[in-house]
């Protein structure tokens, strides 16, 4: 069984982020980059398939431009057997992503695609989704467990006040949660072996589809700051609070 990994490079969960001076994009200069929190769980889930012998294969890919070679090293050095890089220098949405990784899967025919629910920076939670559209896959999002067998999958997924579990036909698209797993740490052994292991890299130009974006990015800001607490003395203080000036109750 293949099993292909769509990573994303993203600004690192540590790193509090700031706007451009003017207002155009997100500022990385001088930023710590790292691969998405999600897709390092999607990553732990396939190796760990591997590991068990339900897999042969995984395959870590990624859409963006060449310094995201550095995140598909990281994914070799967590057990990801081959790498492949879509380049593109232009910031590219969800849908140009989903199209690139359809191409590709055409090419790998992979089993099953585990990819993260959503990324940290545009919080879009769409390629997932839409990759599964494309490919007519079966599809299975916010998973906390995956059960493999020959031809189908037991996928608990976390809903609002408890879990479902489906089953799903492969191939098939699994998004993770959180709760799927915790990641491991890379070895510097496998760190060093990841240098060796083959990476291929595509120009997202020449796979032949429209990459134009359908959508604009206007502006990028700062939330407003919130107004710090106060601390009242009673209960009928905080009523009033509530009735003149929050002015939530009557």
């Amino acid at each position: 069984m293949k099993i292909l990994v769509p990573i994303k490079r993203v600004v690192d969960y540590n790193v509090k982020v700031r706007p451009m001076s003017d207002q155009s994009n997100v500022d990385l200069n001088n930023v710590k980059m790292s691969v998405n929190p999600f897709c390092e769980i999607a990553i732990e889930e396939a190796v760990r398939l591997k590991e068990s012998g339900s897999a042969s294969e995984v395959i870590a890919i990624t859409v963006g431009k060449q310094d995201s070679q550095e995140q598909l090293r990281t994914a070799l050095a967590l057990g990801a057997d081959r790498a492949i890089l879509v380049e593109s220098e232009d910031l590219v949405e969800p849908l140009v992503i989903a199209k690139a990784l359809a191409k590709v899967c055409s090419d790998e025919n992979p089993d099953l695609i585990i990819m993260g629910k959503q990324a940290i920076d545009g919080d879009n939670n769409q390629t997932g989704q839409m990759l599964a559209a494309l490919m007519d896959y079966s599809q299975a999002t916010n998973a906390s467990e995956v059960k493999l067998s020959s031809d189908s999958a037991d996928v608990t997924r976390e809903i609002d006040g408890g879990l479902q579990t489906i089953k799903i036909t492969l191939p098939a698209i699994v998004t993770t949660d959180l709760r799927l797993n915790e990641p491991r740490y890379a070895s510097l052994p496998n760190i060093m072996k990841a240098k060796k292991k083959e990476l291929n890299v595509i120009n997202l130009n020449d796979m032949g589809f429209d990459t134009s974006s359908r959508t604009e990015l206007l502006s990028v800001e700062l939330p407003a700051e919130r107004d710090a607490g106060v601390i009242l003395e009673s209960v009928d203080d905080l009523i009033d609070k509530l009735k003149n000036e929050a002015k939530v109750i009557s």
